[in-house]
């Protein structure tokens, strides 16, 4: 998505550790108009495929996928990271390693707004090394739910967990790839065939 790469480039940065930030328009400060254009954009790429919910993960994912779902029609769920009192006690839960903080929590689902047989479209903001959607497909796995596919905004293709989650047969797409990090510069990627299958 040529739009959204021009953004990452014009005022994106890149942080230590191979950390992107793209804070300005998409995690903190968010472009609405960059979002209906995402929201398309995942919509056209699961275009005829049966799509239920979207589900994601607080808190960037959030905003992303709640956008996106105008276009499907559909409610979002999200995973909580944090117990509260207002969670109910009957939810799905799986542990996460978070790349970018640096440590695993655990994710909650309530068993009630996953029911057997919904098929779910997964949406993020980053994919890395899969972890977070890892744990949103063993939240699906314990809901008897259809996995649907996943769509990702950002994906770090020299972190291979697209690649992991594309080998099991998941239809993933990324709205852009990015293959390295050379000095500070992104290097973007193409969706191979065998990355759009």
């Amino acid at each position: 998505m040529e739009l959204l790469k021009n953004r990452m480039i014009k005022d994106g940065d890149v942080k230590p550790g191979n950390v992107i930030k793209v804070d300005s328009f998409l995690n903190h400060q968010i472009d609405i108009d960059l979002l209906n254009a995402i929201g398309k954009e995942f919509k056209s790429r699961f275009e005829g495929v049966r799509i239920d919910k979207i589900l994601t993960i607080e808190a960037s994912g959030i905003a992303i996928a709640v956008i996106a779902a105008q276009y499907f029609n559909v409610p979002v769920v999200f995973a909580k990271k944090t117990e509260s009192k207002n969670l109910d006690k009957d939810t799905y839960e799986s542990d996460v390693y978070s790349y970018t903080k640096g440590k695993t929590y655990t994710i909650r689902v309530s068993k009630k707004y996953l029911n057997e047989g919904e098929n779910i479209l997964i949406v993020d903001d980053f994919l890395a090394k899969g972890k977070a959607a890892r744990g949103l497909i063993d939240i699906l796995d314990m809901a008897k739910c259809n996995l649907s596919g996943i769509g990702i905004v950002i994906e770090k293709g020299f972190q291979k967990g697209g690649d992991e989650i594309r080998s099991i047969g998941v239809k993933l797409e990324s709205l852009a790839i990015v293959e390295s990090i050379d000095d500070g510069n992104i290097v973007f990627g193409e969706a191979s065939p065998s990355r759009r299958d």
